[in-house]
């Protein structure tokens, strides 16, 4: 029987490093963040706590912040999904719309403005990193989170067999 503190912590630590990607294409290749990649760096914070909390809980809680993290990593699809969405459907934008005001206004948008405030357009095109765009990418990681979780998920199912 493996324990899946492991995968809790890695999925927790790569989404940790994913913000910290973001953070530098922001601030070191100046590449903005729309209020949709702003959603998206909530879902990576999220599912970084939700999955750091769990491995260090006792193994019992471990399912449940797994649960916990599949919907966090779910959401974080859909967003980026959206944003991909978005980005094929140039008429449409996010840009400074209501989204963006209310995202802004949020208090971690005041405590953490560099990490969690939206200053740029969704429909902006920034060069592909690797032949992806950054959105793709954020699906991407999103997917590979969810299906690491699920493992845990059924790891526990068998286990109690």
């Amino acid at each position: 029987m493996t324990s899946s503190r492991p995968v809790l912590l890695c999925v927790a630590l790569g989404a940790i490093a994913l913000l910290g990607v973001g953070l530098y294409l922001q601030l070191a290749l100046k590449m903005q963040p729309c209020p949709l990649c702003v959603l998206q760096r909530y879902a990576f914070a999220v599912l970084a706590i939700g999955c750091l909390a769990g491995a260090l809980m006792q193994r019992g809680a471990h399912a449940v912040m797994a649960g916990f993290g599949i919907v966090a990593a779910l959401t974080g699809a859909g967003i980026a999904g959206w944003h991909l969405w978005i980005k094929a459907h140039p008429a449409v934008s996010c840009g400074i719309d209501p989204l963006e005001t209310s995202l802004n206004t949020i208090p971690t948008a005041r405590l953490f403005p560099t990490l969690f405030q939206a200053d740029g357009l969704c429909t902006t095109d920034y060069p592909p990193i690797l032949g992806l765009s950054i959105p793709q990418w954020s699906l991407l990681w999103f997917v590979v989170f969810a299906i690491a979780l699920a493992t845990v998920l059924l790891q526990r199912r068998a286990w109690a067999r």
